[in-house]
């Protein structure tokens, strides 16, 4: 057990200094990252494209061409996929097409008192931009998430930037993703240095209002960096998973949620908290089994050695309570009443209800998104939604009438404050109520 997983056994057991590797998962960038993403957002707003082709040649190996790649690629990447694949990015963009459909921000207006209006309306972004990873793999279903909210949100103009392959383009997959997604322009640029292009916009990148997506860590600092002039969505680190499983749960599927989230990253972080000893047993028992076999088993044992844990405590609540300290990425309930224990939960970024809710369900097809805080900031920050492509504009009329009405309280407010001219503004309305008292409609 203990050459499994780096924490291990009752949860009350573990040393503090344990407790608090479990617990906080944050890590504070490198300085050498930092450093060099510095330089590199500095290149860029500089020389801007010709600083964009350089990067390519000296970190991507490639000569590029052009920056940016005509949508006649697009199509020709997603006709090359296999119909299966083509089927089922097709299934997940319907999905996500609808779920986030639903959540599209509305409107809201009150009167507050008599004549006095106030309201909020939701209004899209003009131009965001969306990072696709592309180094060590491609993830299409990122793109997904993404563009399709934000097209839903109705964006005026929505790019995208991901890392050139040999062949001085990103992924395929990439590509077909952005075809199917109805994106409107993409951008051969990874890392920090296309981060930088669409904070500050080149002679080909246009500048962007928000720029999200995940990406390795240089494209986390970036976007860190470049936050005081952009939008930027939640900053995602390694990829997590919270199983809470009692004794109803099925070892083996517990197992392989384990597996499935593991296999990401090294970094990632993977943890059971297993209501009862027995249960947490049967549970490294069923990933001790499953492991050999795993394609990405070396990958697999480096992140449950650094980050991987199968903890016990006595009760339901006891498991919700630390659940809710750990404030996963995705929470998966394996317990007997997964509705009833969701009603406790109040930190995480997507939860998935009862065993048979895979995280690999929810990764791709179930139209909920998949783009969600990690590293604990599940207690301030929501997965990515419709919202993060909205700007709210708040508006508030103020009927003649309730104007004389708020005069008073309002003068004798700015006068406290030492605001002589806001008190004038108001005390002139107060002024309409005695030269028009039928108008005032009330105490002044």
């Amino acid at each position: 057990m203990t050459a499994l997983f780096r924490f291990c056994g009752p949860l009350g057991d573990l040393s503090a200094g344990d407790r608090r590797l479990l617990v906080e998962r944050s890590r504070a960038p490198h300085t050498g990252i930092r450093e060099r993403t510095a330089v590199i957002l500095r290149r860029v707003r500089a020389d801007g494209d010709s600083a964009l082709l350089a990067l390519a040649r000296e970190l991507d190996g490639v000569s590029l061409a052009a920056l940016e790649v005509p949508r006649h690629m697009w199509r020709a990447a997603l006709a090359e996929l296999t119909p299966g694949l083509v089927r089922a990015m097709q299934r997940a963009a319907r999905n996500i097409r609808t779920a986030h459909e639903a959540q599209r921000p509305q409107p809201s207006e009150v009167e507050v008192e008599p004549g006095v209006i106030v309201g909020r309306r939701p209004d899209p972004l003009h131009r965001v931009g969306l990072y696709a990873p592309g180094g060590r793999a491609a993830y299409p279903s990122s793109l997904l998430m993404a563009a399709i909210p934000a097209r839903v949100s109705r964006v005026h103009e929505i790019i995208v930037c991901s890392p050139p392959t040999p062949r001085g383009v990103p992924s395929p997959a990439v590509l077909a993703a952005a075809e199917l997604a109805g994106v409107d322009r993409v951008f051969a640029a990874g890392g920090a240095g296309a981060i930088a292009a669409m904070a500050y916009g080149t002679t080909t990148v246009p500048r962007v209002d928000r720029i999200v997506g995940p990406g390795n860590a240089y494209v986390t600092e970036a976007k860190l960096q470049v936050a005081s002039i952009v939008g930027i969505d939640c900053p995602a680190g390694p990829s997590e998973l919270l199983i809470v499983a009692d004794a109803t749960a099925t070892p083996d599927i517990v197992a392989r949620e384990v597996l499935a989230q593991a296999e990401h990253d090294p970094d990632t972080a993977v943890v059971v908290v297993a209501i009862g000893s027995a249960t947490g047993a049967a549970v490294v028992s069923a990933v001790s089994t499953l492991l050999p076999g795993a394609t990405r088993r070396a990958i697999i044992q480096a992140a449950l050695a650094a980050r991987g844990g199968v903890v016990t405590v006595d009760s339901l609540p006891d498991a919700i309570e630390f659940a809710n300290k750990w404030a996963p990425e995705h929470l998966l309930l394996s317990v007997a009443d997964p509705g009833a224990a969701f009603t406790q939960v109040r930190n995480a970024g997507t939860v998935c209800l009862g065993e048979s809710s895979s995280v690999a369900f929810g990764d791709y097809m179930t139209g909920a998104n998949h783009v969600l805080p990690t590293g604990g900031l599940a207690r301030s920050y929501s997965g990515l939604s419709t919202l993060d492509f909205v700007r709210w504009t708040t508006y508030q009329r103020v009927e003649r009438g309730a104007a004389i009405r708020l005069a008073r309280d309002v003068a004798t407010f700015a006068d406290a404050e030492g605001l002589a001219a806001h008190a004038g503004a108001a005390s002139h309305w107060a002024s309409l109520a005695e030269r028009s008292p039928s108008e005032e409609g009330g105490e002044a």
